[in-house]
């Protein structure tokens, strides 16, 4: 039975939470073989329970799993899919002080999306459901996994078993579009794209640095743009399908900087979605002009709360930055939230658990003073 709750919501978050520590212990107890994975499931189950009990008595709207199955927000959904394999790189993303772990992904065959993982994932997770609350799938946009495909050496194997570029864009679409089909059979009707691929469009140092082909920005982007609308296609108009874009979230650290003008006529004007959560917590996220260019029927989350630090806002400035982007797009299809989660990867942020939930009350308590 579906939910009339329709996402984003006043109040918001983005989807993944701090993992508490019985959980990070059983997940290595697991990896060194100490704990079986239907040991690891328990207490991924338990805790999920535990996660969920507590986004209810915060007063949210939507619930989520908090990723805690999960290592990475992207690459464990990656790994899910047919004709993908983990592997290990030399070395992981450099983010401003930091280098991230190193896995990433390894075309092995025809990509599909038959018997993802994630959809048994979010079974566990509707059953929290209720009429006050709606549960929420995050998964990373097609044009994150297109990405990962091509980062670095992982360029050249996917060339040679996808010599037909073509072939791979309509593989991945497809492959997107039959686990969006079957999260829909399972009950779920908000899910998330995640996407930092146009944090590095935003950064004129990060793109120079990631491209050694001579390619244009706006050739890149219409080819994400074109990517992640194929995904979407067909899909059934009571499914809410929003996107989430920053700059990069690893352990406090960033990876991009830049204002979204270079790519806000592209994924601002032209990205099949319902809504945007959007990174402002910053200088980093420039200013809020870009966004007149979201079309009249969809909503933005206003990311000005930063997950990337315990320091609470000054709520009146928060307030004055919410009327400030309203002189962009009407108050009345702006939200607010944290501009990322607070634990991207199992690492997680550098705040406590309870400085995560003062975050998220301090989300709700500006949001209902500001929209009455």
């Amino acid at each position: 039975m579906m939910n009339n709750l329709t996402a984003p919501f006043r109040f918001d978050f983005v989807g993944s939470f701090l993992r508490p520590e019985p959980l990070k212990q059983a997940r290595l107890d697991h990896e060194n073989g100490i704990l079986s994975q239907a040991q690891l499931k328990a207490v991924e189950d338990q805790a999920i329970c535990d996660l969920v009990a507590k986004q209810k008595a915060a007063g949210y709207h939507v619930i989520t799993d908090g990723e805690f199955r999960r290592s990475y927000w992207h690459l464990d959904f990656m790994w899910g899919f047919n004709g993908i394999e983990r592997i290990e790189l030399d070395h992981g993303y450099f983010f401003h002080g930091e280098e991230t772990t190193h896995g990433s992904i390894k075309v092995t065959g025809k990509i599909s999306g038959e018997n993802h993982p994630f959809v048994e994932h979010f079974k566990f997770l509707k059953q929290f459901e209720d009429e006050h609350t709606v549960a929420r799938q995050t998964i990373p946009a097609p044009a994150q996994l297109l990405a990962e495909l091509f980062r670095e050496d992982n360029g050249k194997n996917t060339l040679s078993v996808y010599p037909d570029f073509e072939e791979l864009i309509q593989d991945i679409a497809g492959a997107y579009r039959t686990v969006i089909a079957d999260l829909y059979r399972a009950g779920c009707q908000n899910i998330q794209f995640d996407d930092c691929t146009w944090g590095m469009f935003c950064d004129k140092k990060y793109w120079e640095a990631r491209q050694s082909e001579n390619v244009t920005i706006e050739e890149e982007a219409e080819k994400y743009l074109r990517l992640n609308n194929l995904a979407i296609e067909g899909k059934p108009s009571d499914l809410i399908l929003t996107t989430h874009v920053c700059r990069g979230n690893y352990h406090s650290t960033w990876a991009s900087s830049g204002g979204y003008a270079p790519i806000a006529p592209f994924l601002f004007a032209n990205e099949h979605v319902d809504a945007y959560y959007l990174e402002f917590d910053d200088e980093r996220s420039g200013g809020f002009e870009p966004l007149a260019y979201i079309s009249d029927n969809k909503k933005v989350v206003l990311g000005l709360i930063t997950s990337k630090s315990p320091i609470l806002e000054d709520k009146e400035l928060i307030k004055k930055r919410i009327f400030e982007a309203a002189k962009y797009i009407p108050l009345e299809r702006l939200c607010l939230s944290p501009q990322c989660g607070f634990a991207s990867c199992e690492i997680g942020n550098k705040l406590a658990e309870e400085e995560q939930w003062a975050k998220l009350a301090l989300v709700k308590e500006i949001a209902e003073e500001i929209w009455k």
